[in-house]
């Protein structure tokens, strides 16, 4: 056999082997998010109603800019996050890969350094910036909670938190980023966080959720969303 020809042949089967952990790994995020977590035992109710902010590789929390969430999450205001301000109506939440996160503001921004840290094994951080009321047509999917729920949802995020603001960080101009608790890779990514802080707020999310769909899955399942 020629060489051309075996490496031709090892191309094929490196592709070939590539395509199949992939799919493994898209076919068993689906069934992580189908399978659900232990979640803390809590009061249901509907007394807040928090909302998940879908990208195509990355989900975020949306609260609401009660008194309760600001008090919460004040730390923010050290890194410049106007929580204060009277026209925020929502608060947005985000866990990732530090190098990652702090750097591709969009899909542009992405390299192959941060990209691989992040595959691979990377410090985290949390993201917090502020918005004001939705625009018109915007309908995020939708959890309510009881106020007990709410708590605890706010309790798992603060303790995330674990070093103080990374200066320089932003993409808004309102949002700012703190060192965070654990260590991002393929396996732990910003969406199994996100379940994460919901069965701490006592909702089924799935148990392993490493993508948005799998999240999506989850709470399907779960019957949690609005």
């Amino acid at each position: 056999m020629s060489l051309a020809r075996r490496l031709t042949l090892w191309t094929g089967w490196v592709f070939a082997a590539l395509l199949g952990t992939v799919a493994a790994f898209l076919v068993a995020a689906a069934l992580g998010g189908l399978i659900p977590g232990r979640a803390a035992d809590l009061p249901q109710g509907d007394t807040v109603e928090i909302a998940l902010l879908y990208g195509p590789i990355h989900v975020d929390f949306i609260l609401p800019a009660t008194p309760e969430t600001r008090a919460a999450l004040g730390f923010a205001a050290g890194a410049g996050v106007p929580l204060a301000h009277p026209d925020v109506r929502h608060l947005i939440v985000g866990w990732g890969a530090r190098d990652f996160y702090t750097t591709a503001g969009t899909f542009a921004d992405i390299t192959f350094g941060p990209t691989w840290r992040a595959v691979t094994g990377d410090a985290s951080v949390l993201r917090i910036d502020v918005i004001g009321a939705f625009p018109a047509g915007f309908e995020p999917p939708r959890i309510r909670l009881s106020q007990a729920q709410y708590a605890a949802l706010l309790d798992a995020i603060t303790a995330t938190v674990t070093g103080p603001p990374i200066l320089g960080a932003g993409f808004t101009g309102t949002d700012g980023f703190f060192e965070a608790e654990g260590r991002f890779h393929i396996l732990r990514t910003c969406n199994t966080w996100v379940s994460d802080m919901l069965r701490q707020a006592g909702v089924a999310a799935g148990l392993w959720t490493p993508t948005p769909y799998s999240v999506r899955l989850a709470l399907w399942r779960a019957e949690a969303l609005r």
